[in-house]
């Protein structure tokens, strides 16, 4: 399944840019290759209230079968209060059937920002719980740096199926997924 997929992508790939950038163009094939550009165009940079509104929905909508079960919520950026702009994953079954942080930020948090900022031209932040397994996700929210690198420093999981081997890997400071499985 989805499960095995990513963790043979983070095995494969002897650079964890490499998983991100193929777990990217596999949400860009879910869609006509014409409607993300339009989309940035039409909704994100004119309405993009709207667009941060709608793409919660969306993603709850759409996402429930890989995440499970999701509420869309309100998110405070920059102590202002956005209603409905945001969605948090109650458990993440991606997150918890991993059991890897470096699967779902290599896999899921970063690309799919990058989905959404770089091809959807809509700022979103997706916010992991390790410990509860929720996720929230901040649709119109741009990542800042400390959120990224706190993602990139989370300490594997104590169910984590790699023992902790791909933490340089995930990191960025040595070392190669196909030097540690």
């Amino acid at each position: 399944g989805i499960m095995e997929l990513s963790a043979a992508l983070n095995a494969k790939y002897s650079d964890r840019t490499q998983v991100q950038d193929t777990a990217q163009s596999v949400l860009q094939a879910l869609f006509p290759s014409w409607l993300p550009s339009k989309y940035a165009v039409l909704f994100a940079r004119p309405f993009p209230q709207f667009s941060a509104r709608m793409n919660a929905w969306a993603t709850k909508l759409g996402g429930t079968w890989l995440m499970g079960e999701c509420d869309v919520n309100d998110i405070e950026i920059d102590g202002k209060t956005y209603k409905d702009q945001g969605l948090l994953v109650k458990r993440c079954r991606y997150l918890e059937e991993g059991g890897c942080a470096s699967i779902c930020v290599n896999s899921c948090k970063i690309p799919t920002q990058n989905f959404f900022i770089q091809d959807m031209g809509l700022p979103l932040t997706m916010t992991p719980d390790y410990e509860t397994f929720e996720c929230q996700f901040a649709f119109g929210q741009m990542p800042d740096e400390q959120t990224e690198m706190e993602a990139k420093m989370t300490p594997c999981l104590s169910r984590c199926p790699t023992m902790g081997s791909m933490r340089e890997w995930h990191t960025g400071t040595g070392g190669g997924a196909n030097e540690t499985i």
